[in-house]
């Protein structure tokens, strides 16, 4: 049993609470309140004094690819020509070694523990790298087996089986912690065959969805009228495409996928129609802003999402396209752009980070600080001059406060990270394998 004490708790399903603390035992939360009080109801507790420092659930990355780590910054020069970051993307990609995809996921995941992620939900086109990272360094999350390039119909069940073969094999891996689904890319690089086998299959084992949606202008320009650089990308390899002449959710829910209730990633360019489509099939969406602001892809709008009560989390998307896995930055530009259309509190930004989207990715004892809860927690620490005085703890954190600044983290009532330090992994040595195997990509491609 462990009692956890820190200036301020943060149970994100209440108000903070000053002087707090949080009582711990076989990885459940079984106490929280005054730590005064809670001294007293447990005086034969291990106590952990958090001094200037706050204690709240772990944050939730809802978008990554882990695996692509190792391309930080490789196709920066190319972000103004989505077509050309695409092709490039995928030259790099197959260059890499199995060995090479899992240390650039191992790498994403500590850069993510030592931001406060405590969750991930992870695609990946070689999903069982992400999820051995998760999995080696005690990580919880949902891992989502990604489709190969699948845009001829003709091939839907040839793709269908590799697909069901790829995910079987980490469905094997599963553990409480971490758990396997499915992404179908996207609408425009999975042909509408393939759409539906997938949701049936899903429909009938309970399989979890995540697909990028309404991402760029020029999909729903492709998808509508066959038209723009996907097109020419598609000549170019010898595949007819022919067009639903639908927007990207309307398509989405004709093929019966919007009925599994999927995590939608992006969703920029959605209509208020569309929204109320999302809202009425009761979809998750995962909102990206910086990596849509850095493509120059658009905004999406979060201010919508929320009033229409469809649960949204953030995600930095890969660091080949935002560069740095850092949830509170990634919050505070969400929060900054959302407030050029309406107000949205530092309390509710904190919510996304946290709670909003477990329930529909199968979690839902995550995300606050209750009785009966997984203990996923993290300590930041408040004591920066940047960062004082403190009136209120919530902005301080959001508006105040860094990656930097997470000091401690916590799964399931076990300790991952402390005061900079992972245990069970020589970062050094990761370090020169990330070095090495850029070295290659640059003798290969550069």
């Amino acid at each position: 049993m462990k009692l956890l004490i820190a200036d301020y708790v943060l149970p994100i399903c209440s108000q903070p609470i000053e002087k707090g603390a949080v009582c711990v035992e076989n990885g459940k939360i079984i106490a929280i309140g005054k730590d005064l009080d809670l001294k007293r109801k447990f005086l034969q507790a291990e106590r952990q004094v958090f001094k200037n420092s706050a204690l709240m659930p772990g944050f939730v990355n809802t978008h990554s690819h882990l695996e692509l780590t190792v391309l930080r910054s490789f196709l920066d020069s190319t972000e103004n020509n989505f077509k050309s970051w695409l092709l490039k993307l995928a030259k790099a990609r197959n260059t890499l070694s199995q060995e090479e995809i899992e240390i650039s996921a191992l790498a994403g995941a500590i850069e993510g523990i030592k931001s406060g992620v405590t969750f991930f939900a992870d695609v990946g086109r070689c999903a069982e790298a992400s999820l051995k990272a998760l999995k080696r360094l005690g990580l919880r999350g949902i891992v989502f087996q990604e489709t190969r390039f699948s845009p001829d119909t003709t091939k839907s069940e040839e793709d269908f089986q590799y697909l069901k073969e790829k995910f079987s094999s980490i469905k094997q891996l599963e553990t409480t912690l971490v758990k396997a689904g499915i992404s179908p890319h996207s609408p425009y690089t999975v042909n509408g065959r393939l759409l539906e086998k997938i949701a049936d299959y899903a429909a009938q084992e309970g399989i979890k969805l995540a697909i990028h949606a309404a991402e760029s202008k020029q999909e729903n320009v492709f998808l509508k009228k066959g038209k723009g650089f996907f097109k020419s990308i598609y000549e170019k390899a010898g595949y007819k495409w022919i067009p639903p002449g639908e927007t990207t959710i309307r398509y989405l829910q004709q093929t019966g996928l919007l009925s599994i209730s999927p995590l939608l990633i992006h969703c920029i360019h959605v209509s208020d129609e569309e929204i109320e489509i999302i809202k009425q099939n009761k979809c998750s969406i995962a909102h990206c802003p910086k990596s849509n602001a850095k493509f120059g892809h658009g905004r999406a709008p979060l201010e919508k999402f929320i009033a229409n009560e469809i649960p949204v989390g953030l995600g930095t998307d890969s660091v080949a396209s935002n560069n740095i896995c850092d949830m509170l930055e990634e919050t505070r530009f969400a929060c900054f752009l959302a407030r050029l259309k309406k107000f949205i509190t530092a309390e509710k930004m904190l919510e996304l980070l946290t709670k909003s989207t477990l329930a529909q990715l199968g979690f839902p004892k995550l995300g606050s600080i209750e009785e009966g809860n997984s203990a996923d927690l993290i300590a930041i620490k408040l004591n920066r001059t940047a960062q004082l005085p403190i009136f209120d703890v919530q902005a301080a954190i959001l508006f105040s406060s860094h990656a930097s600044d997470v000091e401690f983290v916590m799964i399931a009532g076990k300790e991952i990270y402390r005061d900079g330090k992972l245990k069970n992994i020589d970062e050094n040595l990761l370090k020169k394998e990330l070095i090495k195997i850029a070295d290659k990509i640059r003798r290969n491609i550069l």
